[in-house]
């Protein structure tokens, strides 16, 4: 079956279920080209949560389906490719962070959302890259922990003047941008602006112009008079940036920041799981309650 012939297929299932579709910045260009919405994960469930359809179809990773779910838990979430899962999400589990705050006892605990369901339980508020800052500095506590990505919260740390315990937690795909890939690019498009995600390592957000959320670059991106912008996460954001803005050059940092996880979803796996409304996300409903307040709690305003 050609593309176009998918492409009319997932239209008509989606007029068929009542479904919106969500694609994260990260996915392949020909999901992102036939999704409804594209963002990150946490603006995109919000702007599903708050839409009339009855059945969501996230194209990311199973965290940013079932943040989806918590935020809208009487809607059903599918997830196209069951295997789409995150590595820096598997690297802390619930009994992990509890023995943690058992060691800090007046720590209150910051999750970023790039974590499963029952971490965010385990919780006391979630937060983004956009928001980390704001949400760790609002505690009154000296001390936060952050979980689970280390060189956000390192990025935190050192914006907020607070203690922070890490988790030593990380992304693979962002931890493959390296200082020197900086250089090189720098070299290559002399007065470039660059810009990296807050989840690469200190040493490469130290030598950035900006450093931003995945949504945050997009912004900037339209706004900013720079021609040439040297983009440092995965390279999937690419095609966003480009579509949304053919003036201007945009060059990955680094090749080698794919996220494999986020490669898996394709047409065929997004008509098929809407055709046989495949991979459903179920939470349990104890740990869907915990989590949904660690979520909105990090949406009441401050």
């Amino acid at each position: 079956m050609g593309r176009e012939d998918l492409t009319a297929d997932i239209k008509r299932l989606k007029r068929a279920r009542n479904a919106i579709i969500l694609a994260h910045n990260y996915q392949l260009g020909e999901v992102q080209d036939v999704a409804d919405l594209v963002g990150d994960s946490l603006e995109l469930s919000r702007e599903a949560a708050a839409s009339d359809a009855g059945v969501i179809v996230f194209c990311g990773v199973r965290f940013m389906a079932e943040t989806a779910k918590l935020l809208s838990p009487s809607k059903t979430v599918l997830l196209p490719e069951a295997r789409a899962g995150c590595w820096m999400a598997d690297m802390i589990d619930a009994p992990g962070l509890m023995r943690l705050r058992s060691e800090h006892p007046d720590a209150p605990v910051v999750c970023y959302v790039n974590s499963t369901a029952e971490v965010k339980a385990a919780s006391d508020v979630c937060c983004t890259s956009a928001n980390a800052e704001r949400i760790v500095a609002s505690f009154k506590e000296p001390e936060v922990i952050f979980v689970p990505d280390r060189n956000l919260g390192a990025w935190v740390a050192a914006r907020t003047g607070k203690r922070v315990v890490l988790w030593p937690g990380y992304c693979l795909s962002h931890v493959r941008i390296l200082p020197e890939d900086i250089e090189r690019r720098r070299r290559e498009h002399p007065g470039a602006t660059v810009m990296v995600h807050p989840e690469c390592i200190p040493a490469v957000t130290a030598v950035a112009d900006f450093v931003l959320s995945t949504g945050g670059m997009v912004r900037f991106a339209a706004q900013s008079g720079a021609s040439t912008l040297i983009v440092g996460t995965e390279i999937g954001i690419i095609h966003r940036l480009e579509k949304e803005n053919p003036r201007k050059t945009f060059v990955p940092a680094s090749e080698a920041a794919v996220c494999p996880n986020m490669k898996l979803t394709s047409l065929e796996s997004l008509r098929d799981s809407l055709d046989r409304m495949e991979h459903a996300i179920e939470i349990d409903g104890s740990v869907l309650e915990r989590a949904s307040k660690s979520v909105r709690r990090m949406l009441e305003p401050k």
